[in-house]
């Protein structure tokens, strides 16, 4: 049966490489899958995911952003991710709703309850069937990103990172049925391996 499987974690965390990896080993099996991301993944949501990675001289409001997400995120659900999972296409996200409670919730300081209203409007009981935390401690990640040109987000302070960090090590203690976390400060062999292991967990339930 065909699985929906998302790649959280903050900044630097090398979420594409093993994107790529998680890719080739389905590639390897004959498994025809989707790859996608958020916010973004159709033209309508990748429209609105410039927006909200835009730096604008006007300021966007907490609010403004995560009702944007959502709204990118209801698009993605209903054109793209559920479509490909009826036609038996697995689908790797990077990134999906936990990255709201993480980022927009645990960084920016949305109450969790109003979150959690639009998680149940936009989508129901509908969740990842395995999600892939990189967790790496949050200077390195910042390092890595510091030679590329950034986005409004990823220009945030340490202490928000910090934030959203924990949350998501407090997400994978609270779901230890969905969340596999791998640890990303590891050398890029060690992690495509521990990757690697998941999917074939994964592919053999």
């Amino acid at each position: 049966m065909a699985k929906f499987i998302t790649i959280e974690g903050v900044e630097g965390v090398g979420k594409s490489s093993v994107i790529g990896t998680i890719c080739n080993e389905l590639k390897r099996r004959d498994m025809k899958h989707v790859l996608t991301r958020e916010p973004g993944g159709t033209p309508l949501a990748e429209a609105i995911r410039e927006l909200l990675v835009t730096k604008h001289d006007e300021l966007m409001m907490p609010l403004t952003e995560v009702l944007l997400f959502f709204a990118a995120r209801c698009q993605h659900i209903t054109q793209l991710i559920k479509p490909a999972l009826a036609r038996g296409e697995w689908v790797v996200s990077d990134r999906f709703t936990d990255s709201s409670f993480a980022y927009q919730g645990a960084g920016r300081g949305i109450a969790f309850d109003k979150l959690q209203a639009l998680k149940d409007w936009v989508q129901g009981d509908f969740k990842p069937d395995c999600t892939i935390l990189l967790d790496a401690p949050v200077e390195i990640g910042l390092a890595r990103i510091q030679s590329r040109s950034k986005d409004r987000i990823e220009e945030e302070t340490v202490e928000f990172f910090y934030r959203v960090r924990d949350f998501y090590l407090q997400c994978a203690r609270d779901n230890p049925k969905r969340y596999r976390v791998v640890k990303a400060d590891q050398s890029i062999e060690q992690v495509q391996q521990d990757v690697v292991a998941i999917m074939r967990e994964v592919m053999s339930t």
